[in-house]
């Protein structure tokens, strides 16, 4: 199994789907918010802070539609505690509100990942911030090591074929090592850490003249946003946390287990859906006998891409199920094909799977390449995990934590401050955002950091997956979440409209 598709398991937090939902909220009879600077309808740069904000277009992949915003060159030193080194140039973006004026505090949208570029992500989930721009400005910070903020890409040469069905710890070693030498012509990985990303952030805000964040994180970016506030609470007037990692978790610690449960709720619907479970059965034991055959027997399968329309080969096996799989459960509109698609797969054709794989994780192909994913694994989480003998027959089963530790066995290690995985406890506004079939930050995780908050409300989806911020109404209640500061009293009641979608019963769609 070669290095792309390892880390494609590996990858903790992806994208999903993202639905905007305007909707305008009336401040009439609500006490005066302090504004910013105006920036002119027609501005084609402004300053703000210290800032040289000009305006530039953020590219939409595989689309020649542009969104205009306005960038700023900032640089930091690669290392923070030297008064001499490496500076790397940081791309930073803002999406300008709506209003002549807006609000004085800033959002801050935080990608997931680890190694999602912020800027890049933003036509996705942009939908999702519609409300909040009627008065505020967004900002978009590509993380250090992702996107253009000096990434550590590593991408594999041409040729390098699958390296077997057996799980070679050796092998993953060597793949990371080949990385790293690439790596480390740039940059130094130690570094590229969640702790020092946070006082690029904090740096950013003083230079924009200290004004109080307004911080969306989302999977990946909600470790971001708790660190951040941890270490520079006077920074933040508001934090959203969407599809949350508590402080406490060691990334990947028991995301075997959170498939498996996220996977029997799913489909449980469809068992006790008659026309369903005349169509398929079990699917449970479906997934299980389909990856026995592809343990037993691998396939080299040809299909016909659905992006590019040519032929190509997959070799599929347990593994790359498994990536499937877990990819397929994110959203409720590719679990609701996974039925069928497994179903296909044990009559031999493995088309809706590979070829859903390369629509679902199209645009999280540059993760699959990006040392920055290692380096705050291998620095912030890999020395607290160990296989788990219950997860050994689970679809992911130890995999994902033996590949970490391969893969840490080689990369360099930052540092970790003593405090990083102590629960978050704050009395600033925290609204959390769950997907009741998350199969990677399931709602306890939500309920796990609410526990230690004052002020602080939960919100659970329900028959939604992974990344909840654009669904439905959601965006609205964000937007009086940042509004009015009042987690406990938000009317959140139009979320309870959600709900799973029905599993297709043939590719024409679900039953009647």
């Amino acid at each position: 199994m070669n290095k792309r598709n390892l880390l494609r398991i590996v990858i903790v937090v992806g994208a999903a789907s993202y639905l905007g939902y305007k909707h305008f909220h009336d401040h009439s009879n609500e006490p005066a918010t302090k504004l910013a600077a105006p920036i002119a309808a027609d501005a084609k740069q402004f300053t703000m802070g210290t800032l040289d904000f000009k305006s530039c277009e953020i590219k939409q992949k595989n689309s020649g539609a542009t969104t205009m915003a306005f960038c700023a060159p900032f640089s930091v030193p690669e290392n923070r505690d030297a008064q001499t080194g490496r500076k790397i140039d940081l791309r930073l973006a803002l999406i300008k509100s709506r209003a002549s004026a807006a609000d004085s505090d800033i959002v801050v949208f935080l990608a997931g990942g680890p190694g999602q570029a912020a800027v890049d992500t933003w036509p996705q989930i942009a939908g999702a911030f519609e409300p909040l721009l009627r008065h505020h400005h967004v900002l978009l910070l590509d993380q250090r090591g992702t996107g253009e903020s000096n990434a550590l890409s590593c991408k594999r040469s041409e040729g390098v074929s699958e390296a077997g069905d057996d799980f070679d710890p050796e092998k993953v070693r060597q793949h990371t090592r080949d990385c790293l030498a690439i790596v480390e012509k740039k940059a130094d990985p130690r570094y590229y850490t969640t702790t020092v990303a946070s006082d690029d952030l904090e740096a950013i805000r003083v230079a924009l003249g200290s004004p109080q964040f307004d911080l969306v994180g989302v999977s990946y970016g909600t470790r971001m946003a708790q660190q951040y506030l941890m270490r520079h609470p006077d920074g933040v007037r508001s934090v959203v946390l969407d599809s949350v990692a508590p402080n406490e978790l060691a990334l990947g610690e028991d995301f075997a287990g959170n498939l498996e449960s996220a996977l029997k709720a799913n489909f449980s619907t469809c068992v006790q859906t008659p026309a369903c479970q005349k169509a398929f059965g079990d699917p449970y034991a479906n997934l299980f006998t389909l990856r026995d055959q592809l343990r037993a027997k691998p396939q080299d399968y040809s299909y016909r891409d659905p992006v590019t329309f040519k032929t190509d080969t997959m070799h599929v096996n347990q593994y790359n199920l498994a990536g499937l799989v877990r990819m397929f459960a994110y959203t409720p509109e590719t679990a609701a094909l996974l039925p069928l698609s497994i179903t296909q797969g044990l009559h031999g054709d493995y088309t809706p799977l590979v070829g859903q794989d390369k629509i679902l994780t199209g645009d999280l192909s540059d993760l699959a390449d990006n040392g920055m994913q290692m380096s705050v694994l291998c620095s912030e989480d890999a020395d607290l995990l160990s296989p788990r003998p219950e997860d050994a027959n689970a679809l992911l089963g130890n995999l994902l934590i033996e590949s970490m530790q391969a893969m840490c066995d080689v990369w360099p290690h930052g540092t970790r401050p003593a405090d990083f995985h102590a629960p978050l406890k704050t009395d600033k506004p925290v609204l959390v955002l769950e997907g009741e079939l998350d199969p990677v930050t399931p709602p306890r995780y939500g309920e796990q950091v609410v526990k230690n908050l004052s002020n602080a409300r939960l919100i659970v989806a329900k028959g939604q997956g992974h990344n909840v911020i654009g669904r439905g109404c959601i965006p609205k209640v964000v937007e009086d979440f940042v509004d009015d500061l009042k987690p406990k009293d938000l009317n959140a009641k139009c979320v309870d409209a959600l709900g799973a979608m029905p599993a297709f019963i043939s590719f024409n769609g679900a039953a009647p």
